[in-house]
């Protein structure tokens, strides 16, 4: 009788439904050393571990699902529930994506998160009527120029083909006389090689993540701007998860952007370490460069309060009185 009764509770657990599993996908373009792809595999783990592997999220890092102009297409139509965009790669959509890559806007830490402050609330509410909601937002180190010799003015880049990466990087090459080419990450270290570009404005994390010793001999590290990568979900599947998965989600996600801006400070100061250890220069910039990517930033900042309109104008007026000036 035991037996039996044992036998039919097996039974009957057996035949009990297996426990809901969602399970997405997400992009990014950065390599697996990046610290945006090491801190968003730490982000799936814990919420992994939050829901019980109630939802599993498959990364697919470095480009190698979708090359970044389309991931954040990607993340609106379904085609990925997740994805990791350079929130300024779409400022051709709408000039509030790109106001963190206006050069010399906010050239420090302190101001970059002032300038947060003041414009993550029209860029949520931008990306929500695109039916995307966003998770969490990261910035990128100091910006610097990489060159095959040492550069002590605009005039240096004057004819050079400079890698771009979107419209504000290409207005940058245009007024310092340079000529813009966009080149993806994952391709840089090639078009270097095959002399498509001659030059570099990006972070020295990216240099790191693209072996720039190899291409480049100088880094000239100008800061400039922060610019921020930002995770996205598509609206329609995070509202198909029930609310304590949502919360864990949004929990992980808070935990992702504070360690987020821990990685970026910290690889701010090793990224450049690891240039000047494989023998690159790592060059202050002179007073001469700098007064003059000074004055093209300003041109810019013009720039894009023209396009933003009178809501960009109130969004930098909160900016610069939250910096008291």
């Amino acid at each position: 009788m035991i037996r039996l009764a044992a036998a039919a509770l097996l039974a009957a657990c057996l035949a009990l439904p297996a426990a809901a599993q969602t399970r997405w996908v997400m992009a990014n373009a950065y390599p697996d050393s990046n610290f945006h792809t090491r801190n968003i595999r730490q982000f799936i783990e814990e919420v992994q571990q939050a829901t019980n592997g109630g939802l599993q999220i498959q990364l697919h890092s470095n480009a190698s699902l979708l090359p970044m102009p389309q991931i954040k297409r990607g993340v609106q139509t379904g085609q990925v529930q997740v994805g990791e965009i350079l929130l300024s790669v779409f400022g051709n959509e709408d000039p509030f994506f790109e106001v963190d890559s206006v050069p010399f806007l906010a050239e420090d830490w302190a101001a970059s998160a002032r300038l947060m402050e003041a414009s993550e609330p029209p860029i949520r509410a931008r990306l929500q009527r695109q039916g995307l909601e966003p998770l969490y937002w990261v910035n990128w180190p100091s910006q610097g120029f990489y060159t095959r010799s040492p550069i002590t003015s605009v005039e240096d880049l004057r004819g050079v083909r400079l890698r771009t990466y979107n419209a504000i990087t290409v207005r940058m090459a245009e007024l310092m006389g340079a000529v813009p080419v966009t080149v993806q990450v994952a391709e840089v270290a090639q078009a270097f090689a095959t002399n498509i570009i001659g030059a570099m404005f990006t972070s020295a994390q990216t240099g790191v993540d693209t072996s720039a010793w190899d291409y480049a001999r100088v880094f000239t590290d100008v800061g400039g701007m922060r610019a921020r990568n930002v995770v996205l979900v598509n609206a329609r599947a995070m509202a198909a998860l029930d609310e304590p998965t949502r919360r864990a989600l949004r929990e992980a996600a808070g935990r992702a952007a504070a360690r987020g801006l821990q990685m970026a400070q910290e690889a701010e100061r090793a990224s450049a370490a690891r240039l000047a250890e494989k023998g690159m220069v790592v060059a202050t910039p002179s007073p001469a460069l700098m007064a003059q990517l000074r004055e093209v930033g300003a041109k810019q900042a013009q720039d894009w309060v023209a396009k933003a309109g009178p809501e960009g104008q109130q969004m930098l007026d909160r900016y610069r009185a939250a910096r008291g000036r």
